[in-house]
């Protein structure tokens, strides 16, 4: 450990929202208010990801507690007790701190837990030790900074979404080279170092009249666009980045894709027409040999079961008639695609849709699932899309990526400025956590999707309100 060690006291939402905080302070000192230990004990009973994490951290500091006990007892030496401290795995220490004796701040109530967390920063700051305050929670940061504490927010796995990778880049360039790009297939653009998958507009000319959009072959080369790949289920790109993101969501060797947005830029629209094209298997999507250009069994379709605002409470019913309230927004798009899909005409009414999409569930071809059953299953072959991923933690979604098997694709949709987690805000979501950490993989592809689409309204909505 450090000479000067600084004292990071941590509040609970931190090791709710990932465990791994205890392990992530290097040779310093975390300390752990006994008013932690105590809301860990009552969140470790729920059956969600904050009762997952409250019992990982429970275990992870008993166990801390287990090896020093053993240290201590194969080599005759009194052991620490938590309370002085125990090492971590880190090179540091943690401590439990017992609350008696304590001093509540002034004007601060004593009972209130979150004055309890600040009691307890207090009375290191008050020995003259460098004293960090670490917690999601804004009001207590507001209390820590007027008793002159330095608070933080958790950092490991924050994203600066004002840098969030978009998947593609506006590139003004000659129009010799544009043209060189159509003629040949493909263009260098040396020193761009771009990512797997990553896509670039060119645009030459007045007003940016001449264009073309390039997907990366190399780290220095672009090449055309697949022509095959430009619609999905009767549905066509309307902006650029919707056409990029057919690329992505058609190509069976992107196992892994991501598409964020704000409402009414097609995020979830798009995922459901690749996924219906990636399953049909009627003559039209035979290739030429007869060999169907995807092997995926059915579309799992699922999304995090919380709700906007006030939640209605009990739903009846079963679990498929439960599922329906929270998936009604899948059902209007996939109703919408089967009156635009193939053998839909100007007479298939919304009856006839809902039919159509009633046959896809029953025949188990596509299959709505809530994300409380994923955790232990190996989903193989199948067309996995999940929607409304900025409320998911980056644990939960490492959860759900692992259960991909072999030949699966998984599609995350989202908008992280419409988060209803309590615990995550856009930059701490596991959706932008994973645009992040996988834009270096071969197998995976992602597009910021910038433009509304649903309707001039929807737009408006979007940029105004």
């Amino acid at each position: 450990m450090s000479d000067n060690p600084k004292y990071f006291v941590i509040d609970t939402n931190i090791l709710l929202h990932t465990r791994f905080a205890l392990e992530a302070f290097e040779d310093n000192i975390v300390v752990l208010p006994m008013t932690v230990i105590e809301e860990l004990d009552r969140f470790k009973t729920k059956p969600d990801e904050l009762g997952r994490n409250a019992r990982a951290a429970i275990r992870y500091i008993d166990g801390l507690r287990e090896e020093e006990e053993a240290y201590a007892k194969n080599n005759g030496v009194e052991a620490a007790n938590l309370v002085n401290g125990i090492s971590n795995h880190a090179g540091g220490k943690l401590m439990v701190l017992p609350e008696s004796g304590l001093e509540t701040p002034d004007a601060f109530k004593a009972d209130v837990p979150d004055n309890r967390i600040l009691r307890a920063a207090a009375h290191f700051k008050k020995r003259g030790e460098k004293v960090i305050l670490v917690t999601k929670d804004l009001n207590l940061r507001i209390k820590a900074s007027i008793i002159d504490i330095e608070p933080q927010d958790w950092k490991a796995d924050r994203v600066d979404t004002d840098e969030l990778y978009s998947g593609f880049r506006d590139l003004p360039a000659a129009k010799e080279a544009v043209d060189e790009f159509y003629a040949e297939g493909g263009i260098k653009l040396p020193g761009l170092d771009l990512h797997p998958n990553e896509f670039v507009v060119l645009t030459a000319g007045e007003n940016h009249s001449q264009s073309a959009i390039g997907r990366a072959d190399g780290p220095e080369s672009v090449a055309k666009i697949n022509k095959n790949w430009e619609r999905a289920y009767g549905i066509a790109g309307r902006s650029v980045e919707q056409r990029m993101a057919l690329q992505l969501l058609l190509d069976p060797e992107v196992a892994m894709v991501t598409l964020v947005g704000g409402a009414g830029t097609g995020k979830t629209l798009l995922a459901l027409a690749a996924g219906l094209e990636a399953i049909r298997l009627d003559d039209q999507a035979l290739k030429s040999n007869g060999e169907l250009p995807y092997n995926y069994e059915k579309m799992l379709v699922t999304r995090p079961v919380i709700p906007m605002g006030k939640d209605i409470g009990y739903l009846p019913g079963n679990k498929d008639k439960k599922m329906a309230h929270w998936m009604q927004p899948v059902f209007d798009n996939l109703t919408f695609l089967m009156q635009a899909g193939p053998g839909a005409g100007k007479h298939t009414t919304g009856k006839v849709a809902d039919r159509k999409v009633q046959e896809l569930l029953d025949d188990d071809m596509v299959e709505l699932e809530a994300l409380t059953y994923i955790r232990g299953r190996s989903i193989a072959r199948q067309y996995i899309i999940v929607d409304e991923a900025q409320n998911l933690t980056p644990h939960e979604i490492k959860t759900i990526v692992s259960r991909a098997g072999e030949g699966t694709k998984l599609v995350l949709t989202g908008d992280p400025s419409q988060i209803d987690n309590p615990y995550l805000d856009a930059s701490s979501n596991g959706l932008t956590y994973a645009v992040e950490r996988m834009k270096r993989l071969g197998l995976f592809g992602h597009i910021t999707l910038r433009r509304a689409e649903r309707s001039p309204l929807s737009a408006a909505a979007a940029k105004e309100l």
